[in-house]
């Protein structure tokens, strides 16, 4: 017998919760999504819909409701509570996000808020898949008092227990003031848009009052600000679509978690390809400056990669890429930037990258040309000691598989620092000019000889010919290959099919690592 259909009192349920759920779906009046839309920015759905694959986002808890009373809250229960949370696929990998809703309270956070957020981060853990936040809102809901900060604290707990475990992604899509700003802070990378992301702890008009100072909201806390100058920002980006894109290219580079490798994506770039352009692309003379993107890009597959940081301390270059179909981490000294030098800021920024990496099991590839650490009453001040050894203990400390290059100078501490053998690189390569020394020949003689030169009837010609005394007796390329300081003098135009090999070799490799609670990194 054909089954009965439904009666007219579920037909009576089914239609009022038709009608919550397309309430929820649709948000306030159309003029608050008109606002939004005049502001140059996208809702909280069609930023999950460019962000997700297709059709492929379950919402959960899009019935949830406040239950806060006073200041006219009774009065105002829209579903959802300002923030539309699920999970949903990439490229068909498990991702969980939550969006704030501009358009609900001004997508302040309160404890129902709050609770839902939660929620999500405990399932994207216990899941094991990123964690991408879209952030468009105006701080804690004032209304519902010490409950909303308490909420707040529940979200940095969370960031900070799946550091590490999850890969999580902020996305700055307006407003994020006060205590919103430190979970972007918490998280593994943060993306901004030029225009609509403002990021401060204090803004304009508490600025003001207390300095005096008188400053916009994007003079203060502006994509660029934070890209450029404070570093709180990794990618910056001129739209939202651009910028959603990118999100999606990034999480196709990162395992689902701590306890897999990035996912291999075989291409057409052959692993033997010859790099006979790296034979111009860096100068003999040590001094003369170019740009180490070239380099990189002519060595990894079809010379995409995506650069972290590109805008901060620039005289470093951290970089995803993949190398014969595997996702690697690149650091490399940048020549073309205050010659490449290492200084507190290239230090920090390389150093958590390198920390990155080894989280989520992305073997890292350091390209070294540098002439040493910037020298100055500022720098030593500032605490360019402390900051140096941050990038040295993330070295250390790494148990992805490790290669490095230099391809032309690598002098002092900065060499031992960009991962030398002698701090634990498992392979350890140079091109056949490379100068690996204490210092320059220069600058050693002016030292060594420096009683001789002053002494002699001609200190010129005389420092000439111990310059090249030094370069010939310590400078010179086969030097620390000589004391296997480097496992080989390569060809540069085998440099690409040098590192895959190296990376196949080290594809299982083990550490044993001491057991204890964790490190005291240097702070």
């Amino acid at each position: 017998m054909p089954a009965a259909g439904p009666s007219t009192e579920m037909i009576d349920h089914l239609d009022r919760l038709n009608e919550l759920k397309e309430l929820a779906r649709r948000g306030p009046d159309p003029e608050a999504t008109g606002r939004q839309h005049a502001k140059g920015k996208l809702t909280a759905r069609e930023r999950i819909e460019l962000l997700l694959d297709k059709a492929s986002f379950t919402e959960v808890e899009p019935l949830r409701r406040h239950q806060a009373r006073g200041f006219g809250l009774e009065a105002r229960r829209p579903h959802t509570d300002g923030v539309v949370t699920g999970w949903g696929t990439v490229e068909g990998r498990t991702v969980f996000v939550y969006a704030h809703d501009f358009r609900i309270f001004g997508g302040a956070l309160g404890e129902a808020h709050a609770q839902k957020i939660h929620k999500l981060m405990d399932m994207a853990l216990a899941a094991g898949a990123p964690l991408v936040s879209l952030n468009d809102g105006a701080g804690a809901r004032i209304q519902e008092g010490v409950g909303a900060l308490a909420g707040y604290g529940g979200i940095f707990h969370r960031n900070t227990r799946a550091s590490g475990v999850i890969p999580q992604i902020s996305v700055m899509l307006g407003p994020c003031a006060g205590g919103a700003a430190y979970s972007p802070a918490l998280t593994d990378f943060v993306f901004a848009v030029r225009g609509i992301s403002q990021t401060f702890v204090t803004g304009p008009d508490v600025v003001r009052q207390v300095t005096g100072e008188r400053v916009t909201h994007d003079e203060l806390g502006g994509a660029d600000v934070h890209a450029e100058v404070s570093g709180v920002a990794h990618f910056v980006y001129d739209d939202e679509e651009t910028c959603l894109a990118e999100v999606r290219y990034l999480l196709s580079l990162l395992p689902a978690n701590n306890r897999e490798l990035p996912p291999a994506a075989p291409g057409h770039d052959p692993a033997d390809r010859p790099g006979d352009a790296l034979l111009n692309l860096v100068p003999a003379d040590v001094n003369r400056a170019y740009d180490i993107r070239a380099v990189i890009g002519e060595v990894v597959d079809d010379g995409e990669h995506m650069e972290v940081h590109a805008a901060w301390a620039p005289n470093i270059v951290c970089t995803l890429a993949r190398l014969g179909g595997q996702v690697v981490g690149v650091v490399a000294n940048q020549p073309a930037v205050m010659a490449g030098v290492l200084d507190i800021k290239a230090s920090e920024k390389g150093a958590r990258f390198v920390r990155f990496c080894d989280a989520f099991n992305i073997p890292l590839i350091t390209l070294v040309d540098v002439p040493g650490f910037l020298p100055g009453v500022e720098q030593e001040h500032g605490g360019i000691i402390r900051h140096g050894a941050k990038l040295l203990y993330a070295y250390c400390a790494a148990t992805v598989p490790r290669i490095s290059l230099v391809l032309r100078k690598a002098y002092g501490g900065a060499y031992i620092v960009m991962d030398s053998r002698s701090i634990g690189a498992d392979l350890a390569f140079a091109w056949p000019a490379n100068e690996i020394a204490v210092m320059g020949a220069e600058g050693a003689a002016a030292v060594v000889f420096r009683r001789e030169i002053a002494g002699a009837e001609d200190p010129e010609e005389t420092r000439r010919r111990k310059i090249d005394e030094y370069r010939r007796e310590l400078v010179h390329p086969y030097y620390a290959a000589e004391r296997g300081l480097v496992d080989d003098v390569i060809d540069p135009r085998e440099t690409r099919s040098v590192l895959i090999r190296g990376l196949d070799m080290l594809h299982a490799k083990d550490a044993d690592l001491p057991r204890r609670k964790h490190g005291n990194p240097p702070q």
